[in-house]
C-alpha cells in the first residue's frame, strides 16, 4: 500500500504540473515531483515519469520529470537516465546530464557524457559537470573514456575541451596525458593551455608532482599565450600562506561579461551594460569609505592581463582580469568557460588574501563558479536577488513567445532552468541576500521565487545607485558647443534630413539585446505617424563595427521594425558610447543643439524586464522625462504623469502612448519644475555613495560574523 499510495501521490503531482497556469508555476512545483519520486522507487513510477518526458507538448513539465527520474534511486532510472543522454531531443539530453551528476557513476553513460563534453555547449558543460563529480569515485574510467576520445579527435577546440575535462580527473592516468600534452609542440596552442592550467590545479603545493612542476616551470620561461598560461599555472602551485590581519574592509565584486576602464569606453557594447557601469562607480565610492581599504572588480581580461594581476595588491580600487577565451566572451557562450574562469577567480582571491566578502549578482557562470571559489577559500558571499529569468518567462509567455511545446527548446538556448536554480541555490547559501526595490517586493518574490524573505537579519533591500559627478558635469556643459562628445552627436544630427533637424530627440541607451527592448521603441516610433512627426529617435548602443550575434540579432530586429513604415528617417543608430558621453548627450537632449534638436527631448526604455534601471535613473537626473515599464525596478521611482510616463504593457503600442505623455511633460509650462524634481529624486534617494554606505554596513556584519566563526 505504501508503493501505491507514493505512485498515486507522483500522478497527482504531475497532474498539478500540467494544470498549472504558468511555466514559472511549474518552475516552482517541480520540487514536489521530485520529493515525491523520492518517495515511490519502482517501475510504475518510472513509467509515468517517462510518459511525461516524452509529452513534447508539455516539456517544462517533461523536464520536472527527468530531475524527478534523479531522485528514484533503482537501478531501472539509473538506465533509463542513461538512455536519455542519447535521446532525440537536445533539452532532454541535457537535463539528463545534469541529473546524473548527483547519482552514482554508472559505467554505460560514461561514454555517452564523454560524447556530450566532446560536443561542446551548454550540454557539453553540464556532461563535464557530472564527469568531474564521478572522476573522485571512478578515476580510472573516466580518464580513459576521455583519453579514448582524445585519440579520435582532431579539431583544436575538441581535443581542448576534452583535455580540460581530463584535468577535472584525479590520478596518475589523467596526470600522465596532461603533461605530455602541456609538453608537446606541436600541440595546437589552447590545447597545450589547458593541460597547463589543468596541472597548475592538480599539484596544489607544487611537491604533488614534481614532474608537473619542472614542466610549468621550463615553460613559463619562454614566451606567447602558453607561457602566459604556465606563469599563471606557477601562482596556482604555490602553497597560500596564512595571510596577516589587516585593518579595513576588502570587498570582491564580480561582472564577467564586461571589458572594464576607468573611463568606461565599452559601455553598451554586447554585455558592457548598465552593471558594468555600476560596479566601477560603484568600486570608485568604497575607496572614498574610511571603512574600506580595498575594492576588488573582477571582470573578463586576457592571459597575458591575468598574469600582471598576481602581483601583489596596494590599497585602493583595483580592475581584476579574469582570463576567458576569445570565443567565449559573450554571456551566452561563457559557459563553456566553466573551468578556467573559476581556476582564474580562485586565483585571483587568493593573491588578494584575505578577502572579507565577495558580492555576486548575476545568475551566470561567473557567479556559479565564484560560489565555488569563495567556500573553497572561506570567504562569506552576498548576493543580489532579482526574480531573473523568471520575470522575462512570464513576459515571454504573456506575449506567446513561450509556451509549453516550445520551452525545452528555448531553455536549450537560454538556461532557464539551470538559472532558475542558481539564483536559489545562490540565495539559500549566501551570509547576506540583497534585495532591489520594486512595486510589491515581497508578493512578488513569493510568487515568481516560491521565497518568503521576512527575515530582517537575512535580507536587507539596498537601491541601486549612479554616481552624480558624472551627470553634474554634463548638465554644467550642457549650453557648451566645444568638446569631442558634442561634436560626434552634432555630426549623427547634421547627416538628418534637413526636414528632419530641428525636431527634439527621443533617446534610448542600453546593450543591443532582446531583452531591453530596442526593436520594440523603434516600431512604437516609427508605426505612429504622430511620433515620427515630433521627435527623431537615438538608439545609443551596440558594436555596430563587429556586432555580437545578439547584436546581429537585435539589429535585424530593428531594421524589421522599420522596413515596412513609410520612413525611417529621423532614426540615428549611434553605436556604443563611452560613460560620460552618453551623460553629455543626455544632457544636450534635453537642452537641445542650436539648428539640429530642438529642446525637450525624452528618454525610452523598451526593456521587457529591468530590475532597477541605471541608464533610467541617469536620463532621470539629467532632467529628461522617462519612459519605462510599469513594473519591476524604475516604477518605484519614477513618478507617473510628473517625471516621466509608465508604459501599461510591453510592446509596442503600449510604448507609443507613454512616449507621447513624456513629449507632453517636456514641453509642459513647468518642466523645469520636473526635471529639478527628478533629479532631488536620484540625488537623495539614489547616489552611488549612498548605495556604497548601505552595502558596506551589509559587509561589515558578514565580515564580523564570518571572523567569530573562524
Amino acid at each position: 500500500m505504501g508503493e501505491e499510495r507514493a505512485v498515486n501521490t507522483v500522478r497527482s503531482v504531475l497532474d498539478r504540473l500540467r494544470a498549472a497556469p504558468s511555466v514559472v508555476d511549474v518552475l516552482n512545483l517541480a520540487g514536489e515531483l521530485t520529493d515525491a519520486a523520492a518517495e515511490g522507487p519502482g517501475s510504475d513510477t518510472v513509467r509515468q515519469l517517462v510518459a511525461a518526458v516524452e509529452d513534447v507538448g508539455d516539456q517544462p513539465t517533461g523536464i520536472a520529470a527527468v530531475h524527478a527520474l534523479g531522485r528514484v534511486f533503482d537501478d531501472e532510472a539509473d538506465a533509463v537516465l542513461s538512455e536519455l543522454l542519447s535521446h532525440p531531443r537536445p533539452y532532454v539530453r541535457e537535463h539528463a546530464a545534469w541529473v546524473l551528476g548527483a547519482r552514482l557513476p554508472r559505467l554505460d553513460a560514461i561514454g555517452r557524457l564523454v560524447a556530450l563534453a566532446d560536443a561542446g555547449g551548454f550540454s557539453g558543460v553540464l556532461a563535464q559537470r557530472t564527469l568531474e563529480a564521478w572522476a573522485g569515485a571512478a578515476p580510472e574510467h573516466v580518464a580513459l573514456a576521455l583519453e579514448g576520445a582524445l585519440a579520435a579527435a582532431r579539431d583544436p577546440s575538441v581535443r581542448a575541451r576534452l583535455v580540460e575535462t581530463l584535468g577535472l580527473v584525479p590520478g596518475a592516468i589523467a596526470g600522465r596525458t596532461l603533461r605530455h600534452l602541456a609538453g608537446r609542440d606541436d600541440e595546437a596552442d589552447r590545447v597545450r593551455i589547458a593541460a597547463v592550467g589543468a596541472l597548475g590545479d592538480r599539484t596544489g603545493d607544487g611537491t604533488g608532482d614534481p614532474e608537473a612542476a619542472a614542466l610549468v616551470a621550463r615553460l613559463s620561461a619562454g614566451t606567447g599565450p602558453v607561457a602566459d598560461a604556465a606563469r599563471l599555472a606557477a601562482t596556482d602551485m604555490v602553497a597560500a600562506g596564512e595571510p596577516a590581519p589587516v585593518d579595513g574592509l576588502t570587498v570582491a565584486q564580480l561582472f564577467l561579461h564586461a571589458d572594464l576602464d576607468r573611463d568606461l569606453t565599452w559601455t553598451g557594447k554586447g554585455d558592457n551594460g548598465g552593471i558594468a557601469t555600476l560596479l566601477v562607480r560603484l568600486g570608485d565610492a568604497f575607496e572614498r569609505l574610511p571603512e574600506v581599504r580595498r575594492v576588488l572588480t573582477l571582470s573578463r581580461g586576457s592571459l597575458a592581463d591575468a598574469v600582471a594581476a598576481t602581483r601583489p595588491l596596494s590599497d585602493g580600487h583595483h580592475l581584476l582580469p579574469v582570463p576567458v577565451p576569445p570565443e567565449a566572451r559573450d554571456a551566452g557562450s561563457a559557459w563553456s568557460a566553466r573551468v578556467p574562469v573559476r581556476r582564474g577567480i580562485r586565483r585571483l582571491l587568493r593573491v588578494a588574501a584575505p578577502v572579507d566578502v565577495l558580492h555576486l549578482r548575476m545568475a551566470d557562470v561567473g557567479s556559479l563558479v565564484a560560489a565555488e571559489a569563495a567556500r573553497e577559500l572561506g570567504i562569506p558571499v552576498v548576493f543580489t536577488l532579482a526574480p531573473d529569468p523568471h520575470v522575462l518567462i512570464r513576459a515571454l509567455e504573456r506575449a506567446g513567445t513561450l509556451t509549453r511545446a516550445t520551452f525545452g527548446d528555448a531553455d536549450e538556448r537560454e538556461h532557464y532552468w539551470f538559472r532558475v536554480r542558481l539564483v536559489q541555490r545562490l540565495a539559500q547559501a549566501a551570509e547576506r541576500v540583497v534585495l532591489l526595490p520594486r512595486p510589491e517586493l515581497r508578493s512578488t518574490l513569493r510568487q515568481l521565487l516560491a521565497l518568503d524573505v521576512e527575515d530582517g537579519t537575512r535580507y536587507t533591500v539596498v537601491p541601486e545607485g549612479i554616481d552624480l559627478s558624472v551627470t553634474d558635469a554634463a548638465r554644467a556643459e550642457a549650453e557648451d558647443t566645444g568638446g569631442q562628445a558634442v561634436t560626434d552627436l552634432d555630426e549623427l544630427l547634421a547627416a538628418l534630413p534637413a526636414a528632419r533637424r530641428g525636431l527634439p530627440l527621443a533617446v534610448s541607451v542600453g546593450r543591443l539585446h532582446r531583452v531591453k527592448g530596442m526593436s520594440d521603441v523603434v516600431a512604437a516610433w516609427a508605426g505612429s505617424p504622430d511620433l515620427h512627426a515630433r521627435c527623431n529617435l537615438l538608439i545609443v548602443g551596440g558594436d555596430l563595427a563587429d556586432p555580437s550575434p545578439e547584436e546581429r540579432r537585435e539589429l535585424g530586429r530593428i531594421a524589421a521594425s522599420a522596413a515596412d513604415l513609410p520612413s525611417s528617417d529621423g532614426l540615428v543608430l549611434a553605436g556604443h558610447r563611452p560613460h560620460a558621453v552618453v551623460a553629455r548627450w543626455l544632457a544636450a537632449a534635453r537642452a537641445g543643439r542650436p539648428g539640429l534638436a530642438a529642446p525637450g527631448g525624452i528618454s525610452v526604455s523598451g526593456s521587457v524586464k529591468e530590475e532597477f534601471g541605471l541608464a533610467i535613473l541617469e536620463a532621470l537626473a539629467a532632467g529628461l522625462p522617462v519612459v519605462a515599464q510599469g513594473t519591476g525596478g524604475p516604477a518605484t521611482y519614477i513618478e507617473d504623469g510628473v517625471t516621466g510616463a509608465l508604459a501599461d504593457g510591453t510592446g509596442p503600442a503600449e510604448l507609443a502612448q507613454a512616449m507621447r505623455r513624456a513629449l507632453e511633460l517636456a514641453i509642459a509650462p513647468d518642466t523645469d519644475a520636473r526635471a529639478e524634481r527628478a533629479y532631488r529624486t536620484v540625488r537623495d534617494r539614489f547616489a552611488v555613495r549612498s548605495m556604497a554606505q548601505s552595502l558596506v554596513e551589509v559587509y561589515r556584519d558578514v565580515a564580523s560574523r564570518g571572523r567569530v566563526a573562524a
